[in-house]
């Protein structure tokens, strides 16, 4: 590495770091200012809060890294174009291609980070976050879907609720059905309710009807109330809506496995967890390219004009990703379409800009 990749590469993150450590104290007071009547209201624990703090900057700072990168390039560069050292870099003989090399290997350590921290850090962070959120902040918001659901649990089995409260687990209008190897109704279970009794590690079964054909035969059997085991856990008929964004990279792959399996209706919103994790180390490129290119030349408004289309560059990322990830968990959007589009809509912007910026 020479010594105008060392000087370029030290600055600029260095300006990343402050710009870190700036603006995610303030996002972290100004979420707490907005939340803090609701903690107060239902009496969180201190530690509880501490607690949800530190997840909230991992989880939203992670998210965010690629912004904060982007914006940092254009203060650097736009720093530099003003005092005219861009310039004197190139007019020294120095390629542009040359004088963007500092910028991609810093990109290429922020991606690397931000790649470890998607896949094995920022699901823990995810988990202590959420959790806190639907208990305190989003009280009788809904985390999971409760009604009607249905579940294939593997090949043979399969369940029904008509609906499910998390608090009480407990689910009615339970059915559960076994079918043999021909697809012929092996036997078939039913009961008002079934409730998982957590003491004695069972589930309770009440009017329980369970019919069993033999042949032509149907032998009915009932009881008013029955406590008997099942292979699936009770929270396994509805997970929250956050939780593949709580598994690590083995544990999210394993997951998608057996929800596709199950036939679980929300299986995009799985998959599409899984696709803007491997994204988001793409955008750090395409972001600091554009950064480069566009701060790089010395322009009437200066660094204030460069900002101030950096803010809005970065706006229009976040907009773009919102929309087609709503599209692929509502309207069933191909979840790797919606992850490539708003990626290859700034690649080719960051192409443009580029080769402007190289003339």
């Amino acid at each position: 590495m020479g010594i105008l990749d060392r000087y370029i590469l030290k600055r600029y993150l260095l300006t990343f770091m402050v710009m870190l450590l700036l603006f995610i104290p303030i996002g972290i007071m100004a979420h707490l200012a907005e939340q803090i009547g609701k903690i107060q209201e239902r009496e969180a624990p201190l530690n509880e809060v501490l607690a949800y703090l530190g997840n909230f900057s991992i989880y939203i700072g992670s998210l965010l890294l690629p912004i904060f990168l982007f914006l940092s390039v254009i203060f650097f560069t736009s720093k530099l174009a003003s005092n005219t050292e861009i310039v004197a870099m190139l007019s020294s003989g120095i390629s542009f291609n040359r004088f963007l090399r500092p910028y991609l290997i810093g990109a290429s350590i922020v991606a690397f980070a931000v790649l470890l921290m998607g896949m094995f850090v920022v699901p823990s962070a995810s988990k202590g976050f959420n959790e806190f959120k639907f208990k305190y902040l989003k009280r009788g918001g809904e985390e999971r879907v409760t009604t009607n659901i249905y579940n294939q649990l593997n090949e043979h089995d399969f369940i029904y609720v008509s609906s499910f409260d998390p608090a009480r687990q407990i689910g009615y209008n339970f059915t559960f059905e076994r079918f043999n190897e021909d697809n012929t109704l092996d036997f078939k279970m039913s009961a008002a309710n079934i409730r998982w009794i957590e003491k004695d590690s069972n589930y309770r079964l009440t009017t329980f009807k369970k019919r069993t054909m033999r042949g032509d035969t149907a032998l009915i059997e009932t009881e008013r109330r029955l406590d008997t085991i099942f292979d699936f856990k009770i929270d396994d008929l509805t997970p929250v809506s956050y939780v593949a964004e709580t598994k690590n990279l083995l544990e999210l792959d394993e997951f998608i496995a057996d929800q596709r399996k199950k036939g679980a209706s929300n299986i995009n919103a799985y998959v599409l967890v899984k696709y803007k994790r491997w994204a988001l180390p793409l955008s750090v490129f395409i972001l600091t390219i554009i950064g480069v290119a566009v701060a790089s030349m010395k322009r009437r408004g200066g660094m204030g004009l460069n900002l101030a289309f950096g803010i809005v560059v970065a706006f229009v990322f976040i907009f773009f990703d919102r929309i087609f990830s709503t599209l692929a968990e509502q309207a069933g959007l191909d979840p790797i379409l919606a992850v490539v589009m708003p990626n290859t809509f700034f690649g080719i912007l960051a192409f443009y800009l580029l080769q402007k910026a190289k003339r």
